[in-house]
């Protein structure tokens, strides 16, 4: 059996020693002065990375089925996205055969470059074979499993990814154990430096469990409206199309392990005052308002139109919108309640963002009818979803004198390579006064068919500013922490770390929080 690791207590000294050790780190790195109120936010983040963390938290014995989707030996989900600290989440599982399971917490971050930390330890818990379920209308798979346990997240539980690792526990000396996870995220309502969104309606809209059902797979075609999908229902094997990441050992995380991760390892090992949120905790600005800057991150490609209202809200009222992503808000996603009446568990594409821009209307002639037609996402990010959309390239640098290359001795026309893919922006909104674009080159479509793309920079109405990075991959330059394999598309790569972007995004951050 795997061993179990230590939950240590963190005592007072070593919170404030954890937060002045931020703080002396943050100002030799050269970093703008911090208010008090700001460092007391950022120790929060310092405290908790500060305490131990654990060598064991990865899946290491995985098992999927002869079609690669789910892992029926092990596998779960929870009942909610997202939750607060003091509130309760339902764990469901299924075990064939049944089988008694741990079931180990774990938060991810830095804690010293191991990537995460365990919590707490459920179990041995009974968890019998619970039922695939019939297909509903639009081949909507929704589980109605009975909770193996149920977790009431304790008050000191720090904002962040959490996953669960379940491990079946042996019935004989001769029987191997199995493992996947489920995930959820603990949400507050604090002020913050930076809110972290994760891009869990597109790990959902991607989840093709339990045997190839997602939006993109019903039999009138990959980009219909004619799909719905649940969160009700286990992530099977990383979500998204297979080539892309075909990584086994992420069963049950979504995509968070591989597309959204790395960021947020890079701005916990650097003490950055940040709490996270799903997408569907932005249905309104409210939390946002309270943050300094929101994060879009990696592939949020599927968003509720509340969602983009809240963040023009926020853009409006002096929140800095960072778009470190690509492919995102391209499709109007509303949500709705699942069969026992909790909220926000049911999703399908409801029809393209963009206008009255030309790709839009395509979309709607070529794919409909829509339901639902969003406004003109550049108006929002800067640039747009743009078709072809997918490709990889070199990110390639066009205004070298702007504030967001400082220090990174980057020249004009000098590439990074390979950090464009497999999904972009491109059709900068230059009609936004004071937009530039700061990177623009090619993509490559299948590996030989030339597309544009562009990254944008904008000011907002009350010193802020809107960033769009771009490209699904600029997360896989920040880092590459534990449990992370680089991805992969169209005869392209990303490099992983690269420290031009690590300063980029330092320049980001120190003009949104300066």
């Amino acid at each position: 059996m795997p061993p179990t690791d230590p939950a240590p207590s963190l005592t007072r000294r070593d919170f404030l020693h954890a937060g002045g050790a931020a703080a002396r780190a943050a100002t030799a790195a050269g970093a703008p002065v911090l208010s008090a109120a700001s460092a007391a936010r950022r120790s929060v983040i310092a405290a908790e990375n500060a305490r131990e963390g654990s060598r064991d938290w990865q899946l290491t014995r995985v098992r999927v089925d002869r079609d690669g989707f789910r892992s029926p030996w092990i596998e779960g989900y929870c009942s909610k996205q997202s939750v607060r600290a003091g509130e309760s989440i339902d764990i469901m599982a299924s075990a064939n055969p049944a089988r008694r399971i741990r079931l180990e917490i774990f938060r991810t971050g830095y804690y010293g470059g191991r990537g995460a930390r365990k919590m707490t330890e459920l179990g041995p818990l009974n968890v019998p074979t619970q039922a695939t379920p019939t297909p509903g209308e639009k081949n909507l798979h929704e589980c109605r499993w009975t909770p193996v346990t149920s977790l009431k997240i304790p008050a000191d539980w720090v904002s962040g990814v959490y996953l669960g690792r379940m491990t079946t526990i042996p019935e004989s000396a001769d029987e191997a154990y199995w493992q996947s996870y489920v995930v959820f995220i603990v949400r507050d309502e604090r002020p913050a430096d930076i809110l972290f969104q994760c891009s869990d309606n597109t790990w959902q809209a991607y989840n093709r469990w339990p045997n190839n059902f997602s939006v993109y797979t019903h039999p009138k075609g990959n980009q219909g409206p004619w799909a719905d999908v649940s969160f009700d229902r286990p992530y099977g094997r990383e979500a998204q199309w297979q080539g892309i990441v075909n990584d086994p050992l992420t069963v049950g995380s979504g995509e968070w392990l591989c597309f959204e991760f790395p960021l947020a390892y890079w701005l916990e090992q650097h003490g950055y005052d940040v709490t996270y949120c799903s997408n569907s905790d932005m249905l309104t600005p409210d939390h946002g308002l309270k943050c300094r800057s929101f994060l879009s991150v990696g592939h949020d490609e599927y968003w509720d139109i509340r969602q983009f209202r809240s963040a023009e809200k926020m853009r409006d009222a002096g929140v800095n919108l960072m778009f470190l992503c690509g492919n995102s808000v391209c499709w109007v996603t509303p949500f709705r309640a699942g069969f026992d009446g909790r909220p926000n568990r049911i999703i399908f594409r409801g029809g393209p963002y963009g206008g009255d821009q030309s790709y839009a209307q395509d979309r709607q002639k070529n794919n409909g009818p829509f339901p639902h037609h969003g406004p003109d996402e550049g108006l929002l990010m800067g640039a747009r979803n743009i078709s072809p959309i997918n490709g990889g390239g070199d990110w390639t640098c066009v205004k070298p004198e702007h504030w967001l290359f400082a220090g990174t001795g980057m020249k004009k026309g000098e590439h990074i390579p390979g950090l464009i893919g497999w999904e972009y922006h491109g059709k900068p909104a230059t009609e936004i006064p004071g937009l530039e674009v700061v990177a623009e080159g090619t993509a490559w479509v299948s590996g030989v068919r030339p597309q544009q793309w562009a990254a944008t920079l904008y000011p907002g109405p009350k010193k802020n500013f809107v960033f769009n990075a771009a490209t699904i991959w600029w997360p896989q330059a920040m880092a590459t922490p534990p449990g992370h394999v680089l991805p992969w598309s169209h005869w392209s790569r990303p490099h992983g770390p690269d420290d031009r972007v690590q300063r980029m995004m330092r320049n980001l951050l120190d003009r949104a929080l300066g």
